[in-house]
């Protein structure tokens, strides 16, 4: 049954309560697989982003189990706890918020960055390499190097979205969201697109780091889109 839209209710958290409803019916018991997010999508009329959402959603409240490389399991309504998921954003409508304000973001620091600003980026962004090395999530750093690009822009309040969509990022949908997919490699291609996007700031092309910056949340969007069922996790 396609989902009707309900004011002020975000479009995942829709898509997960008609599924949290199914598996209280019994429809899908516990340990069976649910259906690939293709056709969760097409039954209930949305897109395969906002299904995926709606299963991380699931999988943090624990309805369900995502097992990459095989499917979404059902893990039975009595192990689920009530929602009490902040009302963020979906990670996907993150992403496109990010690309949208961070591309603007880089145009304005390749105009205005000085060469302090341009070297606490470099910092940042050597901060990332090192924590990947030792084998940890360089998250505080990745968070680092996108607030000093925000605050090079030379506008505190575009700093300040930037601050408050970064507090999203780092919330539950979107980490377990990423759970999914990290490893050392994803995290190499990660810095390497960093490197470009400072490499541009650092020459004043604006143009090439608005673009780069792009690249960098397209490809995030990519790499979180991966299938699960095909998927093969490698750490």
């Amino acid at each position: 049954m396609p989902i009707q839209a309900v004011e002020n209710r975000r479009l995942y958290r829709q898509i997960a309560d008609q599924i949290a409803g199914l598996i209280q019916k019994g429809e899908y018991g516990a340990g069976e697989r649910l259906p690939p997010e293709r056709d969760l999508a097409r039954q209930l009329g949305v897109s395969r982003p906002s299904v995926r959402e709606a299963l991380i959603a699931l999988e943090v409240e624990g309805y369900v189990d995502v097992r990459v490389g095989s499917g979404v399991y059902v893990v039975g309504p009595d192990r689920a706890v009530a929602p009490q998921l902040p009302a963020d954003s979906g990670p996907f409508e993150l992403i496109r918020a990010r690309w949208i304000i961070e591309s603007e973001c880089a145009a304005l620091a390749a105009r205005h960055a000085t060469r302090a600003q341009v070297r606490a980026m470099e910092e940042a962004l050597d901060e990332m390499t090192a924590q990947r090395d030792r084998g940890t999530l360089p998250l505080v750093a990745d968070r680092q190097f996108h607030l000093r690009i925000a605050e090079a822009s030379g506008n505190s309040a575009l700093a300040l979205v930037v601050r408050t969509l970064w507090d999203q990022r780092t919330g539950p949908l979107f980490l377990r969201l990423e759970h999914h997919f990290d490893t050392p490699a994803l995290w190499t291609v990660a810095i390497r697109e960093h490197r470009e996007i400072v490499a541009a700031i650092a020459r004043h092309d604006a143009a090439g780091a608005r673009a780069a910056m792009r690249r960098h949340m397209d490809q995030a969007a990519r790499r979180f889109s991966t299938s699960w069922d095909k998927r093969t996790r490698m750490k």
